[in-house]
């Protein structure tokens, strides 16, 4: 099996580049993971011009001789290439899967909203790196090559489930990136924002007309949340709980993804 790393967002260094092939190796040998030269580029905050990063993901989607496509980080910029990027896949880019999280949901979003190929949340390529002991890459590279069902979310319940981080979600929402989520859970989490931000992007959610018919949410991890001043008075179960009360959908309680070592595996669609 051939899996294909690039960065659509930031980028990775070298020796996290190598790390991660040699634990590729001990976990699934039968895998040769491509890293792209993209990965490597710097540009500001990015891993490469817009330009560099779509043509990249475009060359490894479209490319026949490789079967999934593995995120290698996240970090704000994914959104940049999705207009160029998505009518630019051709039919080899429909078989593929494509795991990541965090920024990485607007290509998630946006190639489900397309109908092309399988977008799955998960742990990224730069878990390598985390120091779990390749706890995080091993999860992810067991469903991309064996869709080892130990791995995935355990409250996923045979219903389609989509999962996002809060911000990307709301940031999706009034784009032609959001895909229709009638009859699926949605699954959400959020990292390093306070309470109050939090509690605007359930407002967002909880009011968009996109996402009207969703059969409920469930809540991720919510982690390094940042200080409020003055202290914010609720729990974020009491702000998901009262946001999901006028979405008019049940809240279904808590679920294993996040930016945290127990990130699980949440395929789009039916697991």
């Amino acid at each position: 099996m051939k899996i294909g790393v690039v960065a659509p967002a930031r980028g990775i260094d070298a020796a996290l580049a190598a790390r991660a092939q040699g634990l590729a190796a001990v976990v699934a040998p039968e895998v040769d993971l491509v890293v792209h030269p993209q990965c490597f580029v710097s540009d500001g905050h990015f891993a490469g011009s817009d330009a560099v990063r779509t043509a990249a993901f475009v060359e490894l989607a479209n490319d026949p001789t490789i079967d999934a496509i593995w995120f290698a980080r996240g970090g704000y910029g994914s959104n940049r290439i999705l207009q160029a990027a998505i009518p630019a896949l051709g039919a080899a880019a429909r078989r593929k899967t494509y795991l990541g999280f965090s920024d990485m949901g607007f290509l998630l979003g946006a190639l489900y909203a397309a109908r092309i190929g399988q977008p799955v949340h998960g742990p990224m390529v730069s878990t390598a790196g985390s120091g779990d002991g390749g706890i995080g890459f091993s999860r992810a590279l067991l469903w991309l090559t064996r869709k080892d069902r130990s791995v995935l979310e355990p409250g996923l319940d045979g219903r389609p489930a989509a999962a996002f981080n809060l911000a990307i979600l709301t940031g999706l929402i009034g784009s032609p990136w959001l895909p229709d989520l009638t009859d699926h859970v949605l699954i959400v989490e959020e990292v390093s924002e306070p309470l109050y931000r939090i509690d605007r992007m359930l407002f967002t959610m909880a009011h968009a007309t996109q996402l009207k018919g969703i059969a409920g949410v469930r809540l991720g991890q919510i982690t390094e949340v940042q200080a409020n001043e003055p202290v914010w008075g609720e729990t974020i179960e009491t702000m998901i709980t009262r946001w999901c009360g006028e979405m008019r959908v049940p809240y279904l309680g808590r679920a294993e993804i996040g930016h945290y070592r127990g990130n699980r595996v949440v395929p789009f669609g039916v697991a």
